[in-house]
């Protein structure tokens, strides 16, 4: 297990050596955990580019037992100003952190001038997005988590749909928080985010958020969440029929559903982001709805349920194997209804991975 941190510290190392900086400062506290397994909630940590022997861990007094579990790999000192501890470490040994890097997309205002005095002689060197930068790609112990992410979700939406959760007379709240406690009994420790669960009118807004609005006969329902494991998170969104569906929803559905189809077949190492979005949305222009589709095709995901890179037409850069992304077109007619359909899948030579494996077939209930 910690063979996978110590690839990631040394992956780290090599930009740090692009970057012509001595170290790096780590105060965001997903990437201090992408680098060490750490999960608390104060730390900070100071990668030395030679090697570990000279990287330092900080935390406080309340993670002692759990630091000395979590991260028995490199030096730890304690202290409640991780961030500022490890400034003054490295203030003393300037041979040793001459010219060290912090992720200034990461810091305030206030933080910065308080570094900046607390390295004194250490020449601080804004390093912005390194350690994302290494996070972009998943490694396979990474991409086990997102799975069981995925798995949990599907059970739990499987569930859900099984027992009656979605029928008339429940409100959207009843059905998001049933849909958040089962994906608990699959072993989700929390939700990816609030869960949107938008019925009827709602479903033509993107981010509704549940409501005590009644779910009723001929309603959509648009159902868009997600799993935690071991920090890693799923996202998925599924379109469902409360009874038989009108001419214009199956139309609707099936647009969207060619559509996603598209997107997921664009998926593929080299792809350009915004070549991506392109060929889910010009199947919806296509078909007059372009107006009705406003928002970007996808995303990536990991720690951060929304992460680089970003699959929309304003989106810069291509895939890479071993990324993990979405992708979510939708059609949203204002004051009718509207359909997402969302998978997470790996970017994989050849074919991409699907992790959200629940049916996009259209489900009447």
């Amino acid at each position: 297990m910690r063979e996978y941190f110590s690839r990631r510290r040394a992956a780290l190392r090599s930009l740090l050596a692009d970057s012509g900086v001595d170290a790096l400062l780590v105060t965001d506290l997903l990437n201090i955990r992408y680098l060490t397994g750490f999960t608390g909630s104060n730390a900070a940590l100071l990668v030395h580019g030679s090697g570990d022997d000279k990287t330092i861990f900080c935390t406080d007094g309340r993670y002692t037992v759990q630091s000395e579990t979590e991260v028995p790999d490199l030096e730890r000192v304690l202290d409640r100003a991780s961030a500022a501890k490890l400034a003054d470490l490295a203030a003393s040994k300037t041979r040793e952190f001459g010219k060290t890097g912090f992720e200034s997309q990461h810091v305030s205002v206030e933080q910065h001038e308080d570094l900046k005095v607390r390295f004194d002689r250490v020449d601080l060197v804004r390093t912005p997005g390194l350690v994302e930068q290494l996070r972009l790609v998943k490694d396979e112990q990474e991409i086990e988590a997102l799975r069981q992410a995925c798995a949990a979700a599907d059970r739990a939406l499987e569930d859900l749909v099984s027992a009656g959760g979605l029928r008339p007379g429940r409100t959207e709240l009843d059905v998001a928080r049933d849909l958040e406690n089962r994906m608990f009994g699959h072993g989700s420790t929390a939700p990816s985010f609030d869960s949107i669960v938008a019925a009827g009118a709602h479903s033509a807004i993107p981010h509704h958020r549940p409501t005590s609005s009644v779910l009723a006969t001929g309603d959509f329902v648009k159902i868009d969440f997600g799993a935690t494991v071991d920090g890693y998170h799923s996202d998925m969104t599924r379109t469902f029929v409360l009874g038989k569906p009108a001419a214009w929803q199956e139309e609707v559905y099936e647009l969207v559903r060619g559509a996603q189809e598209a997107g997921c077949d664009a998926v593929l190492p080299g792809a350009e982001v915004s070549e991506v979005d392109k060929a889910a949305r010009n199947v919806i222009v296509d078909a007059g709805h372009g107006d009705e589709f406003g928002h970007g095709l996808g995303h990536g995901v990991g720690l951060q349920v929304h992460e680089a890179p970003s699959l929309a037409a304003t989106g810069v850069g291509t895939l890479t194997a071993g990324m993990a992304v979405t992708v979510e077109p939708g059609v949203y007619l204002p004051g009718r209804g509207g359909v997402r359909i969302e998978d997470t899948l790996v970017v994989r030579e050849g074919t991409p991975e699907l992790l959200t494996l629940s049916t996009k077939e259209l489900v009447v209930v």
